[in-house]
């Protein structure tokens, strides 16, 4: 683990207490995007775990495509987008997942993906899990492989990391609360 980066993010991202509701501690990443050296720096991070063991990287909308499109660049393999309901033209596949009141959907654009490819799934945050999971059963359903998970943020308290044993892929997060 790159100890010179993570206290490089831990005094760049701002905390910011009871947002967006009592008790949340929102972590804000926007200030690593106002240095291109740190933000250079992650990148190479995330795409050092992923060089030569995936074929294309999908990004959860949509703070996972911040990341997640200049790591498919630094690897040279594709960028796939998952996207809330509604937002993708036919044709797409959709997938629902429960939420802590009611349930989301999110979708993905069919033949963007081919079977078998090996699928880096990359979001900001990792928390619960739930986005994340049914992101990684998405790319099942159309034949990818599930190989790899990456986040800049991993929260260990809500049991995100552990609900998504069940895919057996490496998961890399560099920065843990």
């Amino acid at each position: 683990m790159n100890q010179q980066l993570i206290q490089d993010l831990e005094n760049t991202i701002q905390n910011i207490p009871d947002f967006p509701k009592p008790g949340i501690q929102f972590k804000d990443i926007t200030p690593i995007f106002l240095n291109p050296k740190l933000y250079e720096e992650v990148i190479a991070d995330l795409a050092k775990f992923s060089r030569g063991k995936i074929d294309a990287v999908c990004g959860i909308e949509s703070r996972g495509y911040l990341f997640g499109i200049a790591i498919a660049v630094a690897l040279d393999v594709p960028f796939i987008l998952i996207r809330k309901k509604g937002k993708l033209p036919p044709p797409f596949v959709g997938q629902q997942y429960d939420l802590e009141y009611g349930s989301a959907e999110i979708e993905m654009r069919t033949g963007q993906l081919k079977p078998g490819q090996r699928i880096l799934i990359h979001d900001d945050l990792l928390a619960t899990g739930g986005t994340t999971e049914a992101a990684a059963h998405l790319v099942q359903k159309q034949g990818g492989i599930v190989s790899q998970f990456s986040f800049l943020i991993g929260l260990k308290d809500l049991g995100g990391r552990k609900r998504l044993e069940k895919f057996e892929a490496d998961v890399h997060q560099i920065l843990t609360y």
